[in-house]
């Protein structure tokens, strides 16, 4: 099982590597949200706050947002897979479908990670800085879950269709919102009653708000229960995203 999961990671992450394109484009819209976003609204923020720092509560989100984007869309090598007749060749293979799926949720998050350390190191330039060893080490925790989470969701929604343009169709109709309402870029407190329960039930406001716990100090639910909650997620959408993908047909 083992040599199988890596197998899958180790393709992806080839995959991933070879596709330089890709993997500078995805740094565009990180970094626009954080320049524009960090020095235009930073000084409206440092007011209504009473001297806070704008790029300090920010570059979580942003963190965040570059996980997110990249996790999310690993859904997109199955239904390319599919398409070029890789899938079939794979489900045919004396191993598990859930191997499978293993496999792949963590090549994706892999990837995810690695998007989000270059996200990371990109906010260093502009003067974000993390307290501490131990702060990073549980920061890379809720950077870890909230790729997992993520990739899972993605292959989750992939395995149930065979339409790549449908697939990026469903995604941005669903992603945009997730990650605006889950308070990446701005706080969670004084948001009229709809949009705060809209957050609560948002999975994405628990990494963020995890994340910018660990990093920076400042968590509005509390670094140990979204933990717990990103977490259970996390594994809960492994599981849906098993047994789908255990249905799938090549």
């Amino acid at each position: 099982m083992i040599e199988v999961i890596y197998i899958l990671c180790l393709r992806q992450l080839k995959h991933y590597w070879r596709s330089r394109a890709r993997l500078i484009g995805s740094l565009g819209q990180p970094l626009l949200f954080l320049v524009a976003f960090g020095f235009g609204f930073g000084p409206m923020y440092s007011r209504a706050s009473g001297g806070g720092n704008y790029i300090t509560f920010l570059a979580p989100g942003i963190v965040t947002m570059g996980i997110l984007f990249t996790a999310v869309f690993s859904g997109l090598e199955v239904i390319w897979d599919r398409q070029f007749g890789f899938l079939k060749e794979t489900m045919v293979a004396p191993i598990s479908r859930a191997e499978i799926m293993i496999g792949k949720t963590l090549g994706g998050a892999t990837i995810a990670i690695i998007q989000g350390l270059i996200v990371l190191s990109l906010t260093y330039v502009i003067g974000f800085r993390i307290p501490s060893l131990s702060s990073l080490v549980l920061g890379l925790i809720f950077m870890f879950l909230i790729a997992i989470f993520f990739t899972g969701f993605g292959l989750t929604i992939a395995s149930k269709m065979k339409d790549m343009q449908g697939f990026q169709m469903i995604l941005n109709f669903l992603i945009m919102p997730i990650f605006f309402l889950s308070g990446a870029l701005f706080p969670l407190t004084n948001l009229p009653p709809v949009i705060y329960f809209i957050s609560r039930i948002d999975p994405l406001t628990y990494g963020v708000d995890g994340l910018r716990g660990a990093i920076t100090g400042m968590s509005t639910f509390g670094t140990f229960s979204d933990l717990i909650v990103i977490g259970v997620l996390s594994a809960l959408i492994c599981a849906i995203g098993a047994v789908l993908f255990s249905k799938i047909e090549a």
